[in-house]
C-alpha cells in the first residue's frame, strides 16, 4: 500500500485520537442529523395552516429533504474521499444548522422548503462518520463502533418523534428548529475539537458530469415515486419523469465506466460483496420503512374502526421510542456476531428478525403493548443489519473509497424507503373502509403492507446469501488493520 494511502494516527495534532471520544462525537452527530427526519412529522398536518399554503404544496417540506439527501449523499461521500472526510462532515453539519435556522425563521412556504432542503444536504454525516472510524480507530474497535454509528440513524429518529410531538404540543413550532440548530452547533464544535482528519485521499479531479447526471437521474426517479400518487401514476408528468430517470441513469452509467475518475466506481460496486450488500440494502430499506407507515396510523385511527387505537401523536412517539434503544443495544450484539461469524451472517440474522417482527405484527395489532413489542423486535433486527452493512462494504473496497462506497450504500437504503412509501401508499389508498363517510385504510390493507414488509426482509436474507464468505485482499483493495479484521471475521 502506498504512502498516500497509509492510515494516519491523526492530522493537525501530535497525539492519537481517543477512540471513545471519537465514537461518542460521531454517534452524536449521526443522531442529530437523523432527528431532522422526524422533526416535522408532528406538525405535518398543521403545516397548511401554519404556512398559509395548500396541503399539496406543504408536502414539499418533506419531499425537498428527501431529494436533497439523495443528491448530496453520494456527492459528499466522493468529496470526502478526495478532500477530507472531516472537512465534508463539518460542512454537512453547517448546512444542517443553516437549514434549521432558516426553518426557525420561516412563516411561509418557500423559506421552509429551502431550509428543509439544506437540512437534507446533511444526510451524508453517517457514512462519513463510519468512514472516519475506519481511518482512525484501532481494528478491534471498528466493528462495534461502526454498528453504533449506523444505529444512530434509527436512534435519533425513534427518540426524536416523542420529543418533537411534546414540543409541538406545548410550545411554538419554531422551537423545534431552534433546538435542531443548537444541537447542530454543539456537534460542529465537538467534531472540530475531537475528530482528526484522515490523510487517506483518492486525489484526481471531481467528476462534475457524473455528479450532475446522477443528481438529475435520482431527482427524476424520486419525484416520480414520491409524487406519483398525487399526480397520478399514469399521468404524463409521472411517466415522463420515470422515462427520463431511466434514460439519464443509463447515460450516467456509460459515462462512469469510461471516465478515469468516476463519481461512483461501478466496477467496484459490481463486486459480489458490494453488489449483493447494496441490493439487500434496498430490500431492507423498503422493509424497515413499512413499519414507520403502518404503526403510527394504527395507533392514531379511531377506536370505533375496530382496529385503530385512538392515540395521540405523543403516544405514537412514546410507543416507537423503545425501538431506538433496542437498536442501540443490538448494535453491540451485532458487532459480537460480526467478529465471531462475519458480517454476512449478521446481516442474514437481522433480516430474519425483521421478517419475524412483521409476521408477528399481522396477528398482534390490537393493543398498544403489541405494537411496542413488534417495533422492538423489528428495531433489534435493524440494529443487526445496520451494523453489518458498513462492515461488508468496507471489507470489499479500497480504503481511499470508503466514504463514497458507504454513501452509496446509504443511498440504496433511502431508495428502498422511497419505494416502500409509494407502494404502501397505493395499497392503503385502495384497500379502504368507510368510516362516517370518510375512506380510511382497512385492517386488511395494513396486514398486506406488513406481509410485504416481511417479504422484503426475506428477500434481503436471500440476496445476502449470495455475498461471498471471504474475499482475498488485493493490491487494489485496502489492507489496513481494520479491513484485515473484517476479512478475518468474514472467514470465520
Amino acid at each position: 500500500m502506498s504512502d498516500a494511502l497509509a492510515r494516519p494516527a491523526s492530522a493537525g495534532t501530535s497525539s492519537p485520537p481517543k477512540p471513545n471520544a471519537v465514537v461518542a462525537v460521531l454517534a452524536l452527530a449521526g443522531i442529530v442529523v437523523s432527528l431532522m427526519q422526524t422533526l416535522v412529522i408532528p406538525i405535518v398536518p398543521e403545516l397548511p395552516k401554519l404556512l398559509d399554503a395548500p396541503a399539496s404544496d406543504t408536502a414539499w417540506a418533506v419531499t425537498a429533504t428527501l431529494l436533497a439527501a439523495a443528491v448530496a449523499t453520494p456527492v459528499v461521500g466522493r468529496l470526502g474521499d478526495m478532500f477530507g472526510k472531516r472537512k465534508m462532515l463539518l460542512l454537512s453539519i453547517v448546512l444542517l444548522v443553516a437549514g434549521s435556522v432558516v426553518c426557525a425563521l420561516a412563516d411561509s412556504l418557500v423559506p421552509m422548503i429551502i431550509g428543509r432542503a439544506l437540512q437534507g444536504l446533511a444526510a451524508a454525516v453517517v457514512p462519513l462518520g463510519i468512514s472516519i472510524m475506519r481511518d482512525v480507530l484501532p481494528a478491534e474497535r471498528l466493528a462495534g463502533s461502526t454498528a453504533l454509528m449506523s444505529a444512530s440513524l434509527g436512534v435519533g429518529g425513534a427518540l426524536g418523534l416523542p420529543a418533537a410531538a411534546f414540543i409541538a404540543d406545548n410550545w411554538d413550532w419554531h422551537l423545534l428548529f431552534w433546538i435542531s440548530a443548537t444541537l447542530g452547533a454543539v456537534s460542529f464544535l465537538l467534531v472540530l475539537t475531537v475528530i482528526p482528519e484522515s490523510k487517506v485521499r483518492t486525489g484526481g479531479r471531481f467528476d462534475l458530469v457524473g455528479s450532475l447526471g446522477l443528481s438529475a437521474g435520482l431527482v427524476s426517479l424520486l419525484l416520480a415515486v414520491s409524487k406519483g400518487a398525487d399526480w397520478g401514476w399514469t399521468s404524463g408528468t409521472t411517466l415522463g419523469l420515470g422515462i427520463a430517470a431511466v434514460v439519464i441513469l443509463l447515460g450516467w452509467g456509460w459515462w462512469e465506466l469510461k471516465t478515469r475518475r468516476p463519481l461512483v466506481d461501478l466496477r467496484t460496486t459490481a463486486r459480489p460483496q458490494v453488489l449483493f450488500t447494496n441490493l439487500a440494502s434496498v430490500a431492507l430499506g423498503f422493509s424497515m420503512f413499512a413499519m414507520s407507515l403502518v404503526l403510527p396510523q394504527l395507533l392514531q385511527l379511531p377506536e370505533q374502526t375496530g382496529y385503530g387505537l385512538g392515540r395521540s401523536m405523543l403516544t405514537v412517539g412514546l410507543v416507537l421510542a423503545p425501538q431506538g434503544l433496542v437498536m442501540m443495544a443490538m448494535s453491540a450484539v451485532s458487532a459480537g456476531v460480526t467478529r465471531a461469524k462475519g458480517p454476512k451472517v449478521t446481516l442474514m440474522i437481522g433480516a430474519l428478525i425483521v421478517a419475524a417482527g412483521y409476521a408477528l405484527n399481522i396477528v398482534l395489532m390490537s393493543e398498544v403493548w403489541h405494537l411496542v413489542l413488534v417495533s422492538c423486535i423489528i428495531g433489534g433486527g435493524v440494529g443487526f443489519t445496520y451494523g453489518a452493512m458498513p462492515a461488508l462494504i468496507m471489507g470489499a473496497v479500497p480504503e481511499s473509497e470508503t466514504a463514497a462506497a458507504n454513501s452509496l450504500n446509504t443511498l440504496m437504503r433511502s431508495l428502498g424507503t422511497s419505494f416502500a412509501s409509494a407502494i404502501a401508499g397505493v395499497i392503503l389508498a385502495q384497500m379502504t373502509t368507510d368510516f362516517g363517510g370518510y375512506a380510511l385504510p382497512s385492517e386488511n390493507g395494513f396486514k398486506v403492507v406488513m406481509a410485504i414488509g416481511a417479504g422484503a426482509a426475506l428477500l434481503a436474507f436471500f440476496l445476502a446469501s449470495f455475498i461471498p464468505k471471504k474475499r482475498a485482499v488485493t493490491a487494489e483493495g485496502a489492507d489496513s488493520p481494520a479491513e484485515s479484521a473484517e476479512v478475518a471475521g468474514a472467514k470465520a
